[in-house]
């Protein structure tokens, strides 16, 4: 469905995410261009044999998407393309007075991480090898670096050989490369209801589409996937999954439903894009959803959550007929990691300090986690090692004026709809790793004297 005008034929079930896709699919066909004026709503609702209320849920849709702009008094408009300013969904204005920022998803700036960057520049500095000073050869830093990162990720539960992983600047930045491999401009992404914020301005930069899927208590639905990629046309080629809790929903996905959503991706066609980004925090966690389908996979983990928000390094463990592709797209946008912070890196995991400062995030984080549950109660949710928590509000809240008031008081928070792909409910997304823990106390009581009436888990 890529023409226009639309037809009733073309409106399947649930109404409103038929004609925003059958919109998308016209804007990216060219049948609708950048500055075309969509119906007024009564008008398209008339012509459908739709409510006007459904029009205006998937024009809602279409403008959180970046595809077309409201102009009160003029109507709705399909965008002249992607805006150059990322909107992020945390705090981030100066104010005179820092507020209890429980809207940066960062981990516990515990004391020994100063010690252990000092500790490490020293011993660094006195056995630096040549290679991480004067290399340009990107297949020497895999080299030097690739032993680490397969280290690294046993610990994740994922054991792959080392000249399957390829170092790189981050999450983001591994992230960016396995879907400019799996996917090119036009074709669709599918993601949960709600992803990372970081995945949204993605796409758009690459062109490419994302489209939500229904899930459940325990995550994305299989069938659900199967249907959306068999309607897609062929366009659906990914689907990008946070399993391990770093998704908004704080949710740590089961072994059973992991494999599904494996044998459901592999039916389907699809590449999985698992991101991994809070890495072995969690104890005994299921196996990753790559690891039940690794030649359809790109696997990726750093270690600014887990560890130091400055030790910017990540892993992306490729599927072997993937994998010269990838590394084809990594040289083109970055070249290679940068081999000083490999250095660091390295030094941490082969001395024993990641893992103990692993211990110890563990250890803040089950204390951090009991006591939103204790101020919180069930309304909620998340697990004892996450760096979030998800706040669902009742239907019809306002998350805007929520974060007005609490704001007032000097408490930050990230609205849910800054992670939204299709309409998901109101929600708070409450990290927990960035404030004090006397301030985490603090203003998770004041949020708790602010929601409405009605909110549970």
């Amino acid at each position: 469905m890529s023409h226009w005008p639309l037809t009733k034929e073309d409106i399947t079930r649930p109404a409103y995410r038929a004609l925003a896709q059958g919109i998308a699919a016209a804007i990216d066909s060219g049948s609708l261009r950048p500055g075309d004026r969509l119906p007024p709503h009564r008008d398209l609702a008339w012509k459908l044999g739709l409510s006007v209320q459904t029009v205006s849920r998937a024009y809602e849709e279409l403008i959180r998407a970046g595809l077309i702009s409201g102009e009160v008094g003029r109507g709705s408009f399909v965008k002249s393309g992607p805006r150059e300013t990322v909107e992020v969904p945390w705090f981030r204005a100066a104010t005179d007075r820092p507020p209890i920022d429980l809207s940066m998803m960062t981990p516990v700036a515990l004391p020994q991480i100063a010690k252990a960057w000092r500790d490490s520049m020293m011993r660094v500095a006195a056995q630096l090898p040549d290679p991480a000073i004067f290399s340009f050869r990107p297949r020497q830093t895999m080299a030097l670096y690739g032993g680490m990162a397969a280290g690294w990720l046993a610990r994740c539960g994922l054991v792959v050989p080392a000249q399957r992983i390829l170092v790189t600047n981050g999450t983001t930045p591994a992230m960016f490369i396995a879907l400019m491999t799996a996917a090119a401009a036009g074709d669709e992404i599918a993601t949960e209801s709600s992803t990372c914020h970081t995945l949204k301005p993605a796409v758009q930069h690459l062109h490419l589409r994302m489209r939500g899927i229904a899930g459940d208590d325990r995550g994305m639905i299989p069938e659900a996937l199967v249907a959306a990629a068999r309607s897609s046309g062929g366009r659906m080629k990914a689907v990008f999954l946070l399993p391990s809790g770093a998704g908004p929903f704080a949710r740590m996905i089961d072994r059973d439903r992991r494999e599904e959503l494996a044998d459901a991706a592999r039916d389907a066609g699809l590449v999985i894009l698992e991101s991994d980004p809070l890495g072995p925090v969690a104890l005994r966690r299921p196996p990753s959803v790559s690891s039940f389908a690794p030649d359809h996979s790109f696997y990726f983990t750093g270690l600014s959550k887990c560890l130091s928000p400055g030790l910017r390094l990540g892993f992306l463990a490729m599927p072997e007929h993937l994998a010269e592709r990838a590394l084809n797209r990594h040289l083109s946008v970055a070249w290679m990691a940068t081999p000083m912070i490999a250095e660091i890196a390295r030094d941490w995991i082969e001395t024993g300090i990641a893992d103990d400062l692993l211990a110890a995030q563990r250890v803040e984080l089950a204390a951090r986690n009991r006591l939103a549950q204790r101020v919180l109660g069930g309304r909620s949710r998340g697990f004892l090692h996450g760096l979030h928590r998800w706040l669902p509000l009742p239907e019809g809240s306002d998350e805007g004026e929520l974060l007005r008031r609490a704001l007032a008081q000097d408490v930050a928070l990230a609205p849910g709809s800054g992670f939204a792909v299709i309409d998901s409910g109101p929600a708070l997304r409450l990290s927990l790793g960035t404030p004090s823990l006397r301030d985490l106390e603090q203003g998770l009581n004041i949020l708790s004297a602010l929601l409405p009436a009605g909110t549970t888990a």
